[in-house]
């Protein structure tokens, strides 16, 4: 019995002391539970403070989400503009491409075009530019938003990492709850506790993943704005290609006019030959309109280009390349010549000369009355029509270079009319202190030597040269005119064009001559210096009709020297310049002798044939 007794001791010892054993476990492990709990609700606060840092995150890159929709809202705008930009270009070179079928027939307007295709192109290069720097100011916020996405990412990673190890932990603390009910409950509570903080997490990555694919919506506008931008660059560039395909068409376009221009001129003739007729002027002319002893025929192939001088009952019928009556005005007369003047900046050698008798309206013809801009002669027609038409070829490369200088041929002496010494150059025997020659250059032109030559670059100046000639020309008083031209008066422009794009130089020379006025010494009253003016002017015409009859008749010797000024014409008469006479007559039947002399010598310029024009270039 007492052993059965000690027997049951030592088992409920041997059980109170693993019952102690077991108590004293169970209360290590409640200790060690409790500072895990401590530990988690420490992690847990940082789990909320990192949440709520994930969430502030998320709302910066919300709203710079929302600000890139913004841009790419006012980046599709733009490009819309560009389109329709891009869209105007394309009716421009349409419009352009239907305006190169009439070249011919305006090539100024062509000009335009070009220009303002050019304006364009630089208005669409300024929008290429500006395109340029959006779309780097765009990859820039890009990158940025890349950087702020990777931060992000990071940060989910390492709340995920923290997440795995709570979860760890929740399962140890499952296996300790099979031994404590009490801790089980606890430790079920901060387990809901975890996957409540999960469902926070899951939704945080939902919110990851949404901008995620915007950004991925964003990358592929950003694409779709680079590849629109691609395709405006080849528009441009198109469009630069065929703006260069335009102008050398223009260039081109400018060649076959240049050639076919000089076809119309060599077809027409090298010595050409207009006839003036001057309108009634005096009270005396007015009065008897049967004075007028000129008519014009109506028949169609004399119309405009005939005209009959009646004499002693006897008519007399001459047909020159035009025939302007009285009515005629400067601007029609110019208008025809207009092209002749065009050759000079072409590259060739062209000369127009006033011919007739004293009072016939040669002076008025050439020169004009400045005061008035409708009155205008052919000379500041001819040099305003230049220096515009210059500046207009200088779109297509063309730089110029003119030079004048003007002289007159009095009593066989040559004088310089722009010289600033010429007031004093005159001694008491009538001659010059300087002596002035005539030479020919290798190309073909007449050069007087010590000859003053002034480059000039405007209309203006070359007026204000011409009234300083005028105030130095030797004029008189005959009977037969107020204030008559003594001298043969010689307007010289020398002309250097150079293409910078083709390389390709032109000299073009432009002659403009009034001859003094012919007139009979029985009719003009002429005495002393007016007399010896008289036969210097008649005996330098008549070595010009010798020269004329002479190549009318294709002799082997033109007596070229026996003239100052039939010399000074050489290269105009016999060489390859495009020439052009005017013959001035006066209406009025005391004329009729002289006006029927100088319409006889007309038609004899008008049946000669010389040289075929040569363009004088270089390359």
């Amino acid at each position: 019995m007492h052993s059965n007794l000690q027997d049951d001791f030592r088992k409920e010892e041997t059980d109170r002391l693993a019952a102690v054993k077991s108590f004293e476990n169970e209360r290590k492990a409640r200790v060690e539970i409790e500072t895990s709990r401590d530990t988690i609700s420490k992690d847990l606060e940082k789990i909320t403070q990192e949440k709520k840092c994930v969430s502030d995150q998320l709302k910066m890159l919300q709203e710079t989400n929302r600000r890139l929709q913004e841009y790419n809202a006012s980046l599709q705008q733009y490009n819309s503009n560009l389109q329709n930009e891009a869209n105007k270009n394309g009716e421009t070179i349409s419009r352009l491409q239907k305006e190169k079928s009439a070249v011919m027939e305006s090539l100024s307007s062509t000009r335009d075009h070009a220009s303002s295709l050019k304006n364009q192109l630089d208005s669409s290069r300024s929008s290429q530019q500006d395109a340029v720097k959006q779309k780097d100011e765009l990859k820039k916020e890009i990158s940025f938003i890349r950087i702020e996405l990777q931060q992000v990412r990071d940060d989910r990673d390492h709340l995920l990492a923290q997440v795995q190890s709570l979860a760890m932990e929740v399962a140890e603390y499952k296996e300790i709850s099979g031994k404590s009910s009490k801790s089980l409950e606890t430790i079920t509570a901060k387990a809901a506790t975890c996957f409540c903080q999960s469902g926070e997490i899951k939704l945080l990555r939902q919110q990851l993943a949404s901008s995620n694919e915007k950004l991925k919506r964003a990358d592929l506008t950003a694409i779709e704005v680079i590849t629109e931008y691609e395709e405006q660059k080849k528009t441009v560039i198109d469009l630069q290609d065929r703006l260069a395909d335009a102008e050398l068409q223009i260039v081109e376009a400018e060649k076959i006019r240049k050639k076919l221009h000089n076809t119309i001129l060599e077809l027409k003739g090298n010595i050409r030959v207009f006839c003036r007729v001057r309108p009634l002027l005096h009270d005396t002319e007015l009065g008897s309109t049967d004075r007028s002893v000129v008519s014009y025929p109506t028949s169609i192939e004399s119309l405009g280009s005939g005209i009959d001088l009646t004499n002693n009952a006897q008519m007399y019928s001459f047909t020159f390349d035009k025939v302007f009556n009285q009515g005629a005005s400067q601007g029609e007369v110019f208008e025809e010549i207009s092209q002749l003047i065009q050759s000079a900046l072409d590259g060739y050698k062209v000369c127009i000369f006033a011919y007739g008798q004293t009072g016939s309206g040669k002076t008025y013809t050439m020169m004009g009355k400045t005061e008035c801009a409708e009155q205008y002669g052919l000379i500041p027609r001819s040099l305003e029509q230049i220096f515009q038409t210059s500046q207009s070829l200088q779109s297509q490369g063309w730089k110029y270079k003119m030079q004048a200088s003007m002289l007159e041929i009095y009593n066989e002496t040559i004088r310089d009319l722009l010289s600033p010494s010429r007031p004093t150059s005159v001694d008491t025997s009538g001659g010059l202190t300087k002596h002035y020659s005539i030479k020919h250059d290798t190309n073909g032109n007449a050069v007087v030597s010590d000859l003053t030559i002034v480059d000039v670059c405007s209309s203006e100046q070359v007026s204000f040269l011409l009234q300083q000639a005028s105030l130095n020309r030797s004029v008189g008083k005959t009977l037969m005119n107020e204030q008559s031209s003594r001298s043969h008066f010689v307007f010289t422009l020398r002309i250097v064009g150079v293409n910078e794009r083709t390389e390709q130089q032109i000299e073009g020379v432009l002659n403009l001559i009034d001859l003094a006025g012919s007139e009979r010494l029985a009719k003009s009253g002429s005495t002393g210096d007016r007399l010896k003016e008289t036969q210097a002017i008649n005996k330098s015409l008549s070595a010009l009709s010798d020269v004329i009859f002479s190549i009318a008749k294709k002799e082997d010797h033109v007596p070229f020297r026996n003239s100052k000024l039939t010399y000074l014409l050489q290269p105009c008469l016999g060489g390859d310049s495009k020439t052009l006479m005017f013959v001035n007559i006066s209406p009025e039947a005391t004329s009729v002798g002289e006006s029927l002399c100088s319409l006889r010598f007309a038609a004899r310029v008008n049946s000669c044939e010389i040289g075929i024009p040569r363009r004088q270039t270089q390359t």
